[in-house]
């Protein structure tokens, strides 16, 4: 009950933000208040004050989603069940003309129960002007009427019946294909109607944006709960419920995270003989709970083919993100270095900004801890908790900071604001680990599997699994397969993976050059790296895979037999460089000096022979950038010379 005793302090904590209007991805979210969820819906009609029709509109799919008033039952309707929304809802319900207008229903009619529920609320004391205009003109039941006959929302054939699909055989009657069929997925009597009130001055809000309206229904459902029962998140006795809310990641989501509706099968029989045994929880706290979780799922949360991962923390919402590369966490600054000793500083920094964040909210919060979930779905009407975690603050930053400077390497398929490519120095993020691991065509269940089983590395310490190192490695080692940025890449993170590997056995190397180790795969490693900048330098403009590229995956599995190749391959190449070639051939001599006579042999390379590939080659451009940059500075010297 942890997570859901944390998400209703989140809930509490953020009172000031209920049906705020937020914007992400292009689409509005709002914490939504107790006794109310989100419809998308399809026709909107504005009645006066006086309760006449005024006009009706299509909703355009982006301004669909809309916040309504619901009860217990309406929330987790299905099927057959009659259980209207008490203000906004499908014709069926709010159409007392709909059975005149083809509408079929099975036994009750819908909108007498609407109508009713309506009235109940309108009639109370707890009513809103808004509230009684939209009851008025719903009574006169002539909705459809209106929207065929005033408006021309809805289309019907020569019988005065709603068409069920558009069909081109209605053209006759239409000159335009009606605007309702673009937005409704099956017939017109699936479409969902919301109300608001007209004023020709726009002085009046929308229904359903009203924070008025939305206190008078708090108010009114509030005298109609259950009886009390004891709370398993708070304690308390408070009215309790058995239907909790669904829509927890979009609109259109059915599965519900709390459910005990199965009274015939085994989901609590056996055990208990009411599911209340099993656990109680009151209406308030799952209302609040499920509406803080809708919240940030929509606000921060990451959604991976139905797979959401979320953090947060209740005194602040916006929290590092485990699955986010070092770039991520300070943008505006390039982490150039390549040494632990930097790097920490620098992730010192951008962790700064979120620990004093953290401690201002302590005042207002009891709980100041990190909160990290995952969920996901079997079925399309029960979802599970994968992954929960609650951890005390210091120890959750301590954790990223060591991951980011322990599973560090130098990246450049990062771009900044201007969509140049920048080099930082870090961790690269696990959405990328599992392109580079699978490659980019990978399916979303691999993605967010991999993600899944990364998060624990990241937050609890655990070791990289072997099979994912395996799978960087193998990639890493066939360049030929794949496209040259695409290589780099998955060398890069390859590498930062695989010292990551190293460093929880004690073994790590780092991204500095090591001269003095004399591992046999590292050496390999190099003397390859050698004769790739080699040759690249001697084909210049030439734009060509290198023969130590082309070879580098049989090189990790035959390195002595392979290596014969590549080194006569090289020798056009030393003799088109002249004496240019003669620093690099000093190098490779150099290396294959430290080797043991022994180990000079066929068996294949291990892993590290990429961290000594990578770590060489960026040393040799480094000092040909350095070289450059001096020749460049003596030129100018000497220009400056003559000219004086």
């Amino acid at each position: 009950m942890s997570w859901l005793l944390n998400l209703y302090e989140t809930y509490e904590s953020n009172l000031d933000r209920v049906g705020e209007i937020g914007l992400r991805y292009n689409r509005e979210y709002t914490l939504l208040p107790v006794s109310h969820t989100t419809q998308n819906a399809h026709i909107e009609v504005l009645v006066t004050e006086a309760g006449e029709f005024h006009s009706a509109k299509v909703i355009d799919k982006s301004e669909a989603s809309t916040l309504i008033p619901c009860t217990e039952k309406s929330a987790s309707r299905a099927g057959s069940v009659i259980a209207p929304y008490p203000l906004h809802d499908k014709l069926s319900y709010v159409a007392g003309d709909y059975v005149a207008y083809g509408g079929q229903i099975k036994g009750e009619e819908p909108f007498a129960t609407y109508i009713q529920d309506l009235q109940n609320w309108a009639e109370s004391t707890y009513t809103h002007p808004k509230v009684v205009s939209i009851y008025r003109y719903l009574r006169k039941r002539r909705l459809i009427r209106d929207l065929v006959e005033v408006s021309r929302i809805l289309a019907v054939d020569d019988q005065q019946q709603l068409i069920d699909k558009w069909d081109n055989k209605y053209s006759d009657r239409y000159a335009v294909k009606p605007e309702i069929f673009s937005v409704i997925a099956g017939d017109q009597t699936s479409a969902f109607v919301r109300f608001t009130v007209y004023s020709p001055d726009d002085r009046l809000e929308e229904v359903w944006k009203d924070a008025e309206v939305h206190a008078s229904f708090i108010n009114y459902y509030q005298e109609k709960l259950g009886d009390e029962d004891l709370c398993y998140v708070t304690g308390g006795r408070l009215p309790s419920t058995d239907k909790h809310a669904n829509k927890i990641r979009n609109a259109g989501d059915k599965a519900k995270l709390i459910s005990a509706n199965d009274k015939t099968g085994f989901t609590y029989r056996g055990r208990f003989t009411d599911s209340r045994d099993a656990a109680s929880i009151s209406y308030e706290v799952s209302q609040k709970a499920h509406n803080a979780l809708k919240w940030l799922i929509q606000r921060q949360g990451k959604t991976i083919d139905d797979r959401v991962f979320l953090v947060w923390g209740n005194a602040a919402l916006y929290i590092p993100d485990p699955g986010e590369d070092t770039y991520s966490l300070n943008p505006e600054v390039v982490l150039k270095s390549n040494t632990y000793e930097t790097l920490a500083t620098e992730v010192d920094k951008a962790l700064d900004g979120y620990r004093s964040k953290m401690v201002q909210g302590e005042v207002s919060s009891a709980r100041t801890g990190v909160n990290i979930l995952i969920l996901d779905s079997a079925t399309t009407g029960r979802m599970a908790v994968l992954y929960y975690r609650n951890m005390d603050k210091e120890l959750y930053l301590d954790r990223l900071k060591h991951w980011h400077t322990t599973c560090a390497w130098l990246h450049r398929y990062r771009k900044n604001e201007q969509g140049e490519f920048t080099t930082f120095y870090g961790a690269p993020a696990t959405r990328d680990i599992a392109f580079a691991a699978y490659g980019p065509r990978a399916g979303d269940k691999v993605v967010k599997g991999l993600m899944e089983r990364m998060l624990p590395c990241i937050v609890d310490g655990s070791r990289v699994p072997l099979d994912i190192i395996r799978s960087l490695v193998n990639r890493a080692s066939n360049p030929v397969a794949l496209e040259r940025w695409e290589w780099e890449k998955t060398l890069s993170i390859t590498c930062a993976l695989l010292d990551k590997h190293l460093y929880d056995r004690r073994e790590g190397i780092g991204m500095p050059l090591d001269e003095q180790n004399d591992d046999r795969s590292y050496l390999f490693g190099r003397m390859l790296a050698v004769a790739d900048v080699l040759e690249r330098r001697a084909l210049g403009k030439e734009d060509r895979a290198t023969n130590a590229i082309r070879y580098m995956n049989t090189f990790s599995q035959h390195p002595e037999r392979t290596w014969k190749v590549i080194q006569a391959a090289l020798q056009p190449y030393q003799a088109r460089l002249g004496w240019k070639a003669t620093g690099l051939t000093r190098i490779m001599d150099e290396i294959a000096f430290k080797f043991d006579p022994k180990e000079f042999n066929n068996q294949a390379l291990t892993g590290k022979y990429l961290l000594g590939f990578y770590s060489q080659r960026h040393a040799l451009y480094q000092s040909k950038q350095q070289d450059n940059a001096t020749d460049t500075d003596k030129s100018q010297e000497d220009e400056n010379q003559s000219n004086e």
